[in-house]
């Protein structure tokens, strides 16, 4: 029997904090190490860069309220940002006194080259276990993965896309 395996007498909510246990675990274990060789770049800029990347432009306010952090902070990452060539503003489509963040090409080749660093080094971690250990996490992962991300997707989220402020 595994760690994860539920006991006969144990409850659903039982259940589901050893799991969430589980999946903390995980994901701080991974993050950590991940993090250990940022290369420069703080979690904080790196989790910027991404939203600009995945949702598009956005205006300062709602991107500082995004990554919960203060306005006065955001500024001055986003300052950063501009001055490394990772980040512009650009005019609201349908109001051009609004600027929006956006990122840039350059942000984008760098972001993707951090995913390509950061999957070398599970690759390398992966290269250092027993085939049959690889095997059984790949299989772990392709059922779990779809789990996690439907378990994301539904939990409510501040919209901030499009430019709009945070609610």
């Amino acid at each position: 029997m595994s760690d994860m395996d539920v006991g006969m007498d144990e409850t659903p909510e039982e259940g589901h904090q050893e799991v969430a246990a589980a999946l903390n675990e995980l994901a701080t274990g991974m993050v950590r190490h991940l993090l250990s060789e940022r290369q420069s770049m703080s979690l904080t800029t790196a989790a910027a860069l991404s939203r600009l990347e995945r949702e598009g432009p956005i205006r300062l306010t709602a991107l500082a309220a995004a990554e919960g952090i203060a306005q006065p902070s955001m500024t001055a990452l986003v300052h950063r940002l501009e001055d490394q060539g990772l980040a512009t503003r650009v005019s609201h489509p349908e109001d051009g006194r609004v600027r929006l963040v956006a990122i840039t090409e350059a942000g984008r080749e760098l972001m993707a080259e951090r995913r390509r660093a950061q999957c070398a080094r599970v690759a390398d971690m992966l290269a250092a276990l027993p085939e049959q250990d690889v095997r059984a996490l790949g299989e772990a992962m392709r059922t779990a993965l779809p789990i996690v991300r439907r378990m994301v997707q539904a939990t409510p989220q501040p919209r901030v896309s499009g430019g709009e402020s945070a609610s």
